[in-house]
């Protein structure tokens, strides 16, 4: 029987006359659910999901699977049967076949061996003939994207592939699985069949030792090694390989077609040369590209394709994809919080576990209970006087080096990692880079083009937006000219877009926007009177917040965790150190001095946490209360380290 879960409420008891059994999985497009047919036969229906009904180009998207599908020879692919439309959500009517991903098997058995590792390797080459046979590019060729079913491997997912065409050839965006996308997919370029063959050669690298030819530590390290170093092959031997790695070249020129490689596995040279040289490819169609972009647009020998399918026999399932989670934004507080006293720290939490992060200028003291959590932070390194990266692999665990990154922020829920690389695009853009790290799934969102640089500042508290800080160079002067919302599409990162907001204020142009109260809205600090602006999402100025100081450094997380109150740098002619102002009003509620020497935010709605000199040679992280007493130690430093620290909320300790 196939393995599936129940239908959950609002899902229909029946689509396109079927009977829906259960579910088989919910992804970015829709829910693929297990049908019965009326002669009993089972069958896999994919419905888009309601929110992207109304969205034209989420519709055109999910028929384009269906019909890039239906260009390929049925013997590699679940079949499509029928698609319609049902309650104004369209469908798509598949072949259902039962059987886990190549990467589940390897992960509950063991990697692949011998002739097993043969057999896999041919099957999953034939299949690639077939779909470059029906001008396919498959793009996202990755071991959860091979379902080994009882009779062979079946490639699915063809949600971001793309026909041979010279228009749709070329993306703008970076989108695929960093640790099996080539070279080219990773620079924006065009990419052929020749970028699936290098797919096909990670993968088959992970299925005889259960890692990737270039890791999985974290999407631009591994990038990195994509571009730059050789493939670590493991324990293949013999002609498999040979191929491999061949197929892993730099150059897209340089990898073999998927029917030479099967030649070359089964021992069958063509009559004269190489056998990896020897087969041509066509230009598809009668357009052609430039010849600076042909690029492997060319189309297998006449009758290849069909002598490789004699060879192998292969079925396949409809994946299960990604579940779909909801995200509720913290309200914003209906009153602002009267303080009036400081509060203590709760004595009973587990005591604080002491660890040594890399870089080795850190040590880091958390417990289960803080409200908050590192998970990324910046080191400088005195020979370049550049800060090198760290990020967490989730709100726990350990951290990995992105040298190549201006800043690296988790997301609050620890699944998204969003990265601001150092570098422009080839064609000027800065950009963001998006990595789901559940599937290792990437986008790369262009946001502004050179000499303005769109800088990330913080990710909204439900996840959903990341807020970027415009700015403009002028030989060696930087200013801010407004500011970026790049909206996260959870459930897609291929369809996450930013808006760019120019804001005509020169009184901002040497300070930073941050999240609003609630995330409603976003702010500067402002001028010579000690103020902040604050502005709607258009750019539109709202308000204006006077005299109340300035923010203890641009950038700082300045807003309760309810929004009720912000902090600042008291104003001049002020007896203390920090003051606390209700946000609704710019009224005062609490001042009071301390031994801080930055505050960088709140750690609960009732303690601050800031940067103080213990000593002559060390730094420490501390908590502080409203009454100025340093209660807590979170990090600490040697002087002059140069560290910068980001930390995300807790969400085991809120509600």
């Amino acid at each position: 029987m196939p393995s599936f879960t129940p239908l959950v409420p609002g899902d229909p008891p029946e689509v396109a006359g079927l009977e829906l059994l259960g579910r088989l999985g919910s992804g970015g497009q829709g829910v693929v659910y297990l049908a019965r047919t009326p002669m009993g036969a089972h069958v896999a229906v994919k419905w888009l999901h309601g929110d992207q009904a109304d969205n034209e180009e989420s519709v055109q998207r999910f028929l384009r699977e269906a019909q890039v599908a239906q260009q390929v020879a049925p013997f590699c692919t679940a079949v499509v049967l029928s698609t319609g439309v049902e309650h104004g959500r369209p469908y798509i009517v598949s072949q259902y076949v039962e059987g886990p991903s190549l990467r589940e098997i390897v992960r509950d058995e063991g990697p692949r061996t011998g002739a097993a590792l043969d057999r896999l390797a041919i099957g999953t080459a034939a299949a690639l003939v077939a779909i470059h046979e029906g001008m396919v590019v498959h793009r996202d060729f990755t071991p959860g994207n091979v379902i080994m079913a009882g009779d062979g491997p079946r490639v699915i997912d063809f949600g971001i592939a793309r026909t041979l065409d010279p228009v749709q050839m070329t993306s703008s965006t970076q989108i695929g699985t960093p640790a099996y996308m080539s070279p080219e997919q990773i620079l924006g370029r065009p990419v052929g069949p020749a970028a699936d063959m290098f797919s096909w050669a990670a993968t088959m690298v992970f299925a005889s030792c259960g890692r990737a030819p270039f890791g999985h530590e974290g999407p631009h390290a591994v990038m990195d090694r994509v571009l730059n170093e050789p493939p670590d092959l493991g324990v293949l031997e013999g002609p498999l390989r040979e191929v491999v790695e061949r197929c892993l070249a730099k150059d897209p020129e340089e990898r073999p077609m998927a029917q030479q490689v099967i030649m070359q596995l089964l021992r069958k040279p063509s009559a004269a040369g190489d056998p990896l040289r020897e087969v041509t490819w066509e230009p598809p169609g009668e357009a052609g590209l430039p010849a600076q972009d042909q690029e492997r647009t060319r189309r297998p020998v006449a009758g290849v394709a069909a002598a490789v399918t004699a060879l192998v026999l292969v079925s396949g399932a409809a994946g299960a994809a990604v579940g779909k989670a909801v995200y509720e934004p913290d309200p914003l507080a209906a009153r602002t919080a009267a303080v009036t006293s400081a509060t203590p720290l709760d004595t009973s939490t587990p005591e604080p576990v002491e660890t040594k992060p890399p870089g080795g200028r850190i040590t880091l003291y958390e417990s289960p209970a803080d409200p908050i959590r590192l998970t990324a932070y910046e080191l400088k390194d005195k020979k370049t006087d550049t800060h090198v990266d760290y990020a967490r692999e989730s709100l726990e665990g350990t951290f990995e080096k992105y040298p190549a990154n201006d800043k690296s922020l988790v997301s609050p829920d620890g699944r998204y990692l969003a990265e601001r690389p150092k570098l422009y695009t080839d064609d000027d853009y800065s950009s963001v880079l998006l990595t789901n790290r559940d599937t290792g799934f990437s986008f790369r969102v262009k946001t502004v083009r050179k000499p303005m640089s769109g800088s990330i500042q913080a990710w909204s508290k439900d996840g959903t937006e990341i807020l970027l800080n415009v700015t403009r160079r002028a030989g060696k002067e930087r200013s801010t000219v407004g500011f970026a919302i790049l909206t996260v599409d959870r459930t897609d990162l291929a369809r996450s877009a930013v808006r760019v907001v120019e804001v005509a204020d020169d009184a901002i142009q040497d300070h930073e926007f941050v999240w609003g109260p609630g995330g409603q809205s976003v702010v500067s600090a402002y001028g010579d009177d000690d103020g902040l602006r604050f502005f709607d999402g258009s750019g539109k100025l709202v308000r204006d917040v006077r005299d109340v100081g300035e923010p203890p450094f641009d950038g700082a997380q300045i807003f309760s965790p309810s929004g009720s109150m912000f902090v600042t740098d008291c104003p001049s002619g002020h007896d203390d150190d920090h003051c606390l102002w209700a946000s609704a009003t710019g009224k005062q509620v609490r001042a009071f001095s301390s031994d801080c020497d930055t505050v960088l935010g709140w750690y609960d709605e009732t303690h601050l946490y800031c940067w103080e000199r213990d000593n002559a040679s060390l730094i420490q992280l501390r908590v502080v209360d409203f009454g100025g007493k340093l209660v807590d130690k979170l990090v600490e430093v040697p002087e002059g380290a140069g560290v910068i620290v980001h930390y995300t909320v807790n969400p085991a300790t809120t509600s």
